[in-house]
């Protein structure tokens, strides 16, 4: 298994600061009754900070007739919306709901160039609440494709401390390729045009650069 660049500093930083704690205990000669249980904590927690960074060898799914899912997580929101940022118009909202346990690179959903990617800061809502596509810390990407211009979003949560967005205005983008990475949990919306099929239901677990989502 491979660990993602933006996994490096956070991994070392956590295994020396776990380090001298175990080992300031040691010198302070604590008890093995709890130091032992607490070596075995301190090993879970950095094993659980390996594995969020972790980036699993996978299979991707190119289609040219189709939005693949930018990121792991469970379809939380499935409804007709007004995008009143960029398109200014009716869309499908698709949004992905990322949980500390799956696996947190975004990918871009389809092909295309770049025509915006903004930064907005804000609050740290819990990413399920409706609100947070609006009021949380957030980026909006935009890209020319051949369905049409469509809008994706990486948004913070309660949990999640940063967002990182690789897109760039002009870049040329290819399907499933890397555009950022949330760190700690998070989600993912992604608008699409009306006359799209979609091809997921609410709750349903979907992959980054895998499931499809919908079809032209």
């Amino acid at each position: 298994m491979k660990i993602h660049k933006e996994g490096y500093s956070t991994i070392i930083f956590t295994g020396a600061v776990l380090s001298l704690i175990l080992l300031f205990l040691h010198q302070k000669n604590v008890e093995s009754i709890i130091l032992y249980p607490l070596s075995l904590v301190f090993l879970a927690f950095f094993i659980f900070i390996i594995s969020f960074f972790r980036n699993p060898k996978r299979v991707f799914t190119y289609n040219t007739n189709a939005i693949i899912a930018p990121a792991d997580g469970k379809i939380v929101v499935i409804e007709e919306v007004e995008e009143t940022e960029y398109l200014h118009c009716k869309c499908r909202q698709i949004s992905i709901f990322m949980s500390p346990l799956n696996v947190h690179i975004n990918r871009y959903p389809c092909s295309g160039t770049i025509i915006e990617s903004i930064h907005h800061s804000g609050k740290k809502l819990p990413a399920f609440n409706p609100k947070s596509s609006t009021e949380n810390e957030r980026t909006t990407i935009v890209m020319e494709t051949h369905f049409g211009t469509i809008v994706f979003r990486q948004i913070a949560g309660a949990v999640a401390r940063r967002i990182v967005n690789y897109a760039q205005k002009n870049d040329i983008a290819n399907q499933n390729s890397e555009f950022g990475f949330i760190k700690f949990g998070s989600r993912v919306d992604i608008f699409i045009p009306l006359t799209m099929e979609i091809s997921v239901s609410l709750n349903q677990i979907v992959w980054g650069g895998q499931t499809i989502l919908a079809t032209k």
